[in-house]
């Protein structure tokens, strides 16, 4: 990757500037229920409308297809004007349901998929987590019978964030019954609308109700929606979490060093309880200085890691280590901000953009399990880049 930017680069930062400076919505996104899902389609439509939809997409399929600087350039810009953040109901679709069809659907399956999902005319979920099996997606029990030309599903998943909104599900079951851990697994797209499916909602600390349990009794769905091969669906359940671990969170990864710019303001006029300004703190000074020095490295490792997907065609293993330091470091911010407002930090009726850094603390803690958890991500990172020796 060229990391000096060509006048090309220049001269895309400032179009994204002024477009963004125009058409970022001023109306806030509501908190709660399908009016925010409607926001957040709307938002897309918009970007849709204006050419300015699925940037890191090839542009065969309808994408912008920017380079991977170009790329750093759009989050940095989006973060710049505070335009809708990105980790909303469009989601999933964009950033990991969308790309995995890319890599492994048919042809037939992007041809009606990819359009809808660049529209925002389709909303999609994640239908991987279950009760009994979080993180460890191996061990999933949910199953897929096969029944002549439809796989009939059974079952339960957990933490389905947005099912209530989704139009689709990336759905894995088990479709071998007699086969064990990663083996026998089938990656399916699941239309939410199908007889059979029951969505409960589960209200969380954050005042919300973004994820449910979803019951599936005995759900047709086509063997045409299969994703990859059936029974070889940890392939394709690889380049899913490959995606959402890794360039998943650029957003969050380059927002963080905003994030960090406007803490430090904060501190310049946000008073201590004893009456000093929080920024003459020395201990607070010191941990925003790390802070800062963390978003600087994680930025340099995104473009790094930008740099070897552009090379290899798909994300690596890195996207554990991406996941684990950024979910980390926006903890730890969070937490800083909590210490210099005091109680007026406790205030919070689960409005985001009301409340943005309470949210953002209280987000922290889901951040950190979404997507496999960190314990999860340090396992990775163990096994598939320093290749130690497994611990089970």
């Amino acid at each position: 990757m060229d990391l000096q930017y060509s006048a090309s680069d220049r001269d895309f930062r400032q179009q994204a500037r002024a477009w963004l400076a125009a058409n970022v919505p001023t109306k806030r996104r509501p908190a709660n229920g399908h009016t925010s899902a409607q926001y957040d389609r709307d938002w897309q439509r918009k970007l849709y409308e204006h050419g300015w939809a699925g940037v890191a997409w090839p542009k065969e399929y309808g994408g912008l297809g920017l380079t991977g600087l170009q790329q750093v350039i759009w989050y940095e810009e989006m973060a710049r004007a505070r335009a809708p953040h990105y980790i909303n109901t469009t989601y999933v679709a964009l950033m990991h349901a969308g790309p995995t069809l890319i890599m492994r659907g048919t042809e037939e399956q992007k041809a009606f998929h990819l359009p809808r999902i660049l529209s925002g005319d389709a909303l999609w979920c994640q239908g991987f987590s279950e009760p009994n099996a979080g993180s460890d997606l191996a061990s999933l029990k949910a199953r897929g019978t096969i029944d002549g030309d439809d796989i009939v599903v059974s079952g339960a998943k957990m933490w389905t964030t947005d099912a209530q909104h989704a139009d689709y599900q990336e759905l894995l079951v088990r479709t071998d019954p007699e086969s064990h851990r990663h083996k026998g697994l089938t990656w399916i797209i699941c239309d939410m609308k199908s007889p059979g499916i029951d969505i409960k909602p589960i209200r969380t600390m954050l005042n919300d109700e973004h994820i449910n349990m979803v019951f599936y009794d005995d759900v047709r769905i086509p063997k045409s929606n299969v994703v990859g091969e059936i029974d070889g669906g940890w392939a394709s359940a690889l380049a899913t979490l490959s995606l959402e671990r890794g360039l998943g969170f650029i957003g969050d990864q380059l927002e963080l060093y905003e994030r960090v710019g406007r803490a430090t303001d904060m501190a310049g006029k946000l008073r201590l309880e004893d009456g000093t300004l929080a920024i003459d703190d020395s201990s607070i000074r010191q941990k925003l200085a790390a802070l800062k020095a963390d978003a600087l490295a994680i930025r340099a490792m995104t473009l790094a890691d930008i740099a070897e997907t552009d090379r290899t065609g798909q994300p690596g293993p890195k996207g554990s280590m991406m996941k684990l330091l950024v979910t980390s470091a926006h903890k730890a911010l969070s937490e800083l901000v909590g210490d210099m407002m005091g109680w007026d930090f406790l205030e919070f009726d689960g409005d985001r953009s009301a409340h943005p850094w309470t949210y953002d603390y209280l987000w922290s803690w889901v951040f950190s399990i979404s997507g496999g958890t960190n314990e999860i991500q340090r396992e990775n990172i163990a096994d598939r880049v320093l290749h130690l020796p497994r611990a089970r």
